[in-house]
Parts: structure tokens; sequence; C-alpha cells
């Protein structure tokens, strides 16, 4: 599957009409994240058209694909290869897509040892509010120098410009992978958490979940054989049979564990960025834990927003209403915590830049641009 050659050239003409008109435009690729942010706005631009692989050399640990390649196919080639995304984007459908996983920022279970989609951004191709096609990066870690525009796309949800092509640093998949649980409260697995955190050991992943009883901790560890088989030793445990761990994990990927499931049609999802250090919280609901404490997923009501806000706030952290009750729910109340006064300028100063004329993704961050 390679990207066709014309089809940038038909977005620049859609983007130049837009400006042209003023007409604002909704960038949509596999619409698997429609519900997250604020509520689309404009008229659609689909960018399925902008699928294909442009190049791929496994021996130089890098890929460059159009933004509409779906997330399976990039994802199904690099196994092929043994090698992976080792942010393990999520799937909230199959029809996720390259510029989508870049797009919304948002990473897997892995993201707090392993890094985020910006950290693995070499290069992309936009085309800004102007109608331009321009070209940021390159396709090795040293061409990213000065204004890192290829980082500055991933989590801008395309209000900056519309992607058409990115370049990815890849990785080869880990030797070996071991899960293993423990029965504990969630005070015991952040206290297990932060002390194996100052441990050389292969750490990867963490879940912890209240399970009919006190909880239940979740560690998954990636790296060398030796390694891995010295951190069970080490650390005890119950061993996990590796197949079922691993649909686990996507599940959790995914937001398809039955704790998310068990979310009921009046509560709101919730998510908590913290500290690693944060204690335990109070909460309305007993939260589902992941990266070694960073971040915590909250099933909450409507009136409980304001609370969790301000739990997260007092420990150094901030909340964002991830998924919405139901679709009725007020679709532009605020999903993210308000922005400083200072950041908030950088904000609007890097919209105007980019998008003059403010036709991309309308009020997708913030309603105030």
């Amino acid at each position: 599957m390679s990207l066709a050659t014309d089809a940038p050239a038909h977005f620049v003409d859609r983007v130049r009409h837009a400006v042209a008109t003023g007409t604002p435009l909704r960038i949509r690729g596999g619409g698997s994240k429609d519900f997250y942010a604020q509520a689309l706005e404009g008229e659609l631009l689909d960018t399925t058209a902008l699928a294909g692989i442009v190049s791929y050399e496994p021996s130089e640990l890098v890929v460059t694909a159009g933004a509409g390649t779906p997330l399976l196919a990039l994802q199904a080639l690099l196994a092929a290869n043994g090698q992976c995304l080792p942010f393990e984007p999520p799937h909230f459908a199959p029809t996720s897509t390259v510029g989508g996983m870049v797009a919304s920022g948002l990473s897997g279970p892995a993201r707090a040892s392993v890094g985020g989609v910006r950290d693995y951004m070499l290069g992309v191709k936009i085309i800004n509010g102007k109608a331009e096609h321009l070209t940021f990066g390159g396709q090795v870690m040293k061409n990213v120098a000065g204004y890192d525009v290829s980082r500055l796309m991933a989590g801008s949800m395309g209000t900056l410009g519309l992607l058409t092509e990115v370049s990815l640093k890849v990785l080869p998949v880990a030797p070996l992978e071991a899960t293993l649980r423990f029965e504990c409260t969630q005070t015991q697995a952040l206290q297990w958490l932060h002390a194996w955190g100052s441990r050389p050991l292969p750490l990867n992943a963490s879940c912890w979940v209240e399970d009919n009883g006190p909880g239940t901790l979740y560690l998954r560890l990636r790296g060398a054989v030796a390694a891995v088989e010295a951190a069970c030793k080490t650390l005890g445990g119950e061993r996990q049979d590796n197949q079922k761990a691993a649909a686990d994990w996507q599940a959790l990927r995914d937001l398809q564990l039955p704790w998310h499931q068990a979310r009921s049609s009046t509560q709101d999802l919730w998510r908590l960025s913290l500290p690693q250090t944060a204690p335990v919280l109070d909460l309305p609901d007993a939260p589902l834990v992941e990266w070694h404490g960073g971040l915590r997923w909250v099933r909450a009501d409507a009136a409980q927003g304001p609370g969790l806000r301000a739990a997260a706030q007092a420990v150094g952290g901030h909340a964002t209403l991830f998924i919405a009750a139901s679709a009725s729910a007020d679709c532009h109340s605020p999903r993210f915590d308000a922005l400083k006064p200072p950041l908030d300028r950088i904000h609007k100063a890097l919209k105007h830049e980019f998008d003059p004329a403010g036709i991309f993704n309308p009020h997708r961050l913030s309603a105030h641009w």
C-alpha cells in the first residue's frame, strides 16, 4: 500500500478554497476519537485518501506513512519485521489512523516507561492555514532541531494544520515479556511501584484495579530474557499466561476492560494525569490506576467533575473529561482544565501562526480559539 502522489494536491485545493470562503473544516480520519475533546465543528475533511506507506527502512528503525493510513495496517507491517510502536497507541475502533494517533497524542499502558507519541516523532508534512504544504523534521533524530514542529503536532487535535505524512521511530519487539499479579490495596500498589521504579528492573506497564476485594495490581515486564526472568524471581507475584495477559493489556489500552464497561449510563469517564508520587486521592469511585500511579481513570457523575479537577490540581496534576456519559451531554462543557494565562497566550499565538483564518477544527481544544 503506497500513498497516491496526487492526494496531497487535492487537500491543498480544499484548504485554499476553505480559506477563501471562510469555511471551517472538521478534519477526520477513521473517526475513532470523535468523542474526545470539544465538540466537532465545520465541514468534513476526510483524510482517508492519504493512506499508504511512503517508506520503511527496518534496519534504520524508521517508517513514514500517510496520515490516513490505518493504524492496524501500519502495526501489522511492523510486526512482520519484528518491530513495533512502543508507546502502544489506543485503537478505539478498527478505523483508527496514523494521523489520528498523532493528532490525539494518546498513548497506551507503556507510556510511563517508554515515552509517548511525541517522543517517537521524527518528521511531518502538513498543510497549514495558508494552504502551504510544508515539511518539518526528517527521518533521523539528528534532523530535529530548533522549532520542533513535528512534536508540536502530537496532541494538537488538528487545530494547527492538516497532517499528510508522518515519520516515526520504531523499535524491535522485546525478546521477552511477563505479567505478574499481586493482590493488594491501592496504597500498597503505589508504594510498591514507587520502590520498584528506583531499581534497575525492566518495568513496562502497570494496572491496579479493584476486583471484588482489596484490589489487584498487574505488572508487565519487558526486556532481555535474563532481566525479565530475574525480575520475576525477585518481585514474586503470580505469573500470568502470556496470551491471556496480552489480550487484557490490549483491552486496557482500548478502554475495554470489565471495569470500563461497568460504567453506568449516568457516569462520565475522567482521566486524571498526576505525578507518579501522588497519594491515594479521595475520589467518588475506586479508580483504575495506570502508568505506575501517573494516570488514574475515574467513573463519576457530571456533578462530581469540579471536585475531580480540584483533587487533581491539588497534587500538581490535571483532569480531563475523556468520555461524556451520553450523546445528550452538554457537548460544549469544558473537557480540559483551563490553561493558565501565559500558556493560553502561547497556544493562541501558535494557532494564529499556523492557522490565521481559524479554519482547522475550530474550538476543538478550547472554546476561545
